[in-house]
């Protein structure tokens, strides 16, 4: 199974009155989204399901894309990582599932897969961790695929 975690692109700053899940992507968010939103649709799968925050951000980030999605609570800002396991299905969905979320959230998520460890691991705006879980010689494996960043485009 593949699992990419994609990081929400650069969003304004929290103003007074506001709701967290309200902010909106910048200008160079929306190119970061657009940029990034590029390269992953060159590669990925046709059957990839896409996961994204009900945050404005994510949202913006996720259209970038031109595909569908869905819309999922528990990856909201405040979601924890067995959160997103679980609506991913890790390990065992049988389609690659690309999961549009936040920090601390898919830092955790990286750290507990890669390193089994409970860390924070920071993971850039607008980046891409691209995962994937496999079985060799009965040894299950989680490789890290790749690793992009939207200003290295």
């Amino acid at each position: 199974m593949d699992l990419i975690l994609w990081r929400h692109a650069e969003a304004h700053l929290l103003r007074e009155g506001q709701a967290d899940t309200q902010r909106a992507l910048t200008a160079k968010g929306e190119r970061q989204a657009q940029r990034m939103a590029e390269w992953l649709n060159q590669r990925l799968a046709e059957s990839t399901r896409v996961l994204v925050s009900p945050a404005l951000r994510a949202q913006q980030t996720a259209r970038a894309l031109d595909r569908s999605f869905k819309t999922v609570a528990a990856l909201a800002p405040e979601g924890t990582p067995d959160d997103l396991l679980a609506a991913a299905r890790w390990p065992d969905s049988n389609e690659p599932v690309l999961v549009i979320g936040h920090q601390p959230t898919l830092g955790f998520v990286a750290a507990r897969l890669l390193a089994e460890a409970e860390r924070y691991w920071s993971i850039r705006k607008g980046a891409v961790w691209w995962l994937r879980h496999r079985e060799r010689e009965g040894v299950v494996q989680v490789v890290l695929q790749a690793v992009q960043g939207p200003d290295l485009l």
